[in-house]
């Protein structure tokens, strides 16, 4: 049987409803974020999703260059403290390069960063902080290391920049 929802519609539903909740409750609804920011990621960078069968460890695969990647996520919302982290890079696991969402208090994506897991392990290989050496490392840093692909006003750079 057929679902009646479109997949935009669902995750344009999600996104409402992530919202209202982050208002209302304070906190934002967990899990939520990341399914929405796989959809998006996909969409506008034009990825292919996984395969059911794949292997673990990555989320979409790039046609154009067949990488494999590992989609995070990230809310940026005004009223932040800063020093905000990305999820844990499955370093153990098989993949190419990573893509972070950032997307504003609606769930919306503002930008979106890409980078290569030679630059993400060289990284953290060499930090000394604890946490880097777990695959953990702020936006901050991740925006450095990584390029944009994406963005709110402009789209995706690749069709933008020369």
């Amino acid at each position: 049987m057929a679902t009646p929802y479109a997949p935009d519609k669902l995750i344009a539903q999600a996104r409402a409803l992530a919202a209202e909740y982050r208002r209302a409750m304070g906190k934002p609804l967990p899990g939520v974020s990341s399914e929405i920011a796989e959809h998006d990621a996909i969409r506008l960078l034009q990825l292919e999703p996984k395969p059911a069968d794949a292997g673990g460890g990555w989320d979409a695969l790039d046609p154009q260059t067949g990488e494999r990647i590992q989609i995070k996520s990230r809310l940026m919302v005004a009223d932040g403290k800063g020093g905000e982290r990305i999820g844990h890079l499955k370093l153990n696991q098989e993949w190419d390069a990573v893509v972070l969402v950032l997307m504003d208090e609606s769930y919306e994506p503002q930008e979106i960063w890409r980078a290569h897991r030679d630059e993400l392990s060289e990284y953290l290989d060499s930090s000394s902080a604890s946490r880097a050496k777990r695959g953990a490392m702020s936006v901050a840093r991740f925006r450095i290391i990584g390029e944009l692909a994406w963005d709110a006003v402009n789209g995706a750079w690749s069709d933008t920049v020369d």
